[in-house]
């Protein structure tokens, strides 16, 4: 309630494939977490498969990773006028100018690049709907970087071990880094607005 985000499932998998995330999610649903009102994620086919199980869920998709995706597309001498427009379309100061912004992008990077304005249309509004939410949770709400920077933490706390006796003992290490303090969440931005959106989701379901 204080706005700490918290960790809920840390699993070992082969790869990202819809048939592990799926599994992920289905331990949190048997946990009893009810479907999310948003979703933040990036682009891996296996994850968005997977998130079938939450239909009624809102999807963000990280701005984040469409930025260097549309990087990959793009010519380097091009990526600084790329990355302004991109900027309009993300840091828009309501949904209305986003979507604008988002239209405006395609109609130019289809003659200067197609292929940046066909990755763009691939995301779709997915990527604005951070917007939908109060403006004092956009910061948080519109990319997966806090999860990265885990990510890289968890990284850099393995790389220095030779080896581990066994796959749960790297686990174990990982989540007693979380779970004493080593490694800690910062508070979501507009933490003070969940509430409200808890109250919004159970009156609109019921």
């Amino acid at each position: 309630m204080d706005g700490t985000k918290v960790l809920i499932s840390l699993k070992p998998a082969a790869s990202e494939a819809a048939s592990h995330w799926s599994g992920v999610l289905l331990d949190l649903q048997k946990r009893g977490l009810a479907a999310p009102a948003l979703l933040v994620v990036d682009g891996h086919s296996g994850l968005r498969k997977a998130l079938d199980s939450w239909p009624e869920a809102q999807v963000q998709r990280c701005t984040r990773h469409k930025l260097v995706n549309l990087f990959e597309h793009c010519p380097v001498h091009a990526r600084a006028e790329l990355t302004r427009d991109y900027r309009g379309i993300v840091h828009a100061k309501d949904g209305m100018a986003g979507r604008k912004a988002y239209e405006a992008f395609l109609v130019k990077w289809s003659t200067l690049c197609p292929a940046v304005a066909r990755s763009l249309e691939e995301v779709g509004h997915e990527l604005l709907t951070f917007y939908e939410f109060p403006k004092a949770m956009w910061r948080s709400l519109r990319t997966t970087n806090p999860l990265e920077n885990l990510n890289r933490e968890f990284r850099r706390r393995t790389k220095t071990q030779a080896s581990f006796a066994a796959e749960q003992a790297g686990v174990t290490l990982l989540y007693g880094l979380v779970a004493f303090g080593q490694i800690r969440f910062h508070k979501i931005d507009g933490y003070r607005h969940v509430s409200s959106l808890i109250r919004s989701k159970e009156t609109n379901a019921a």
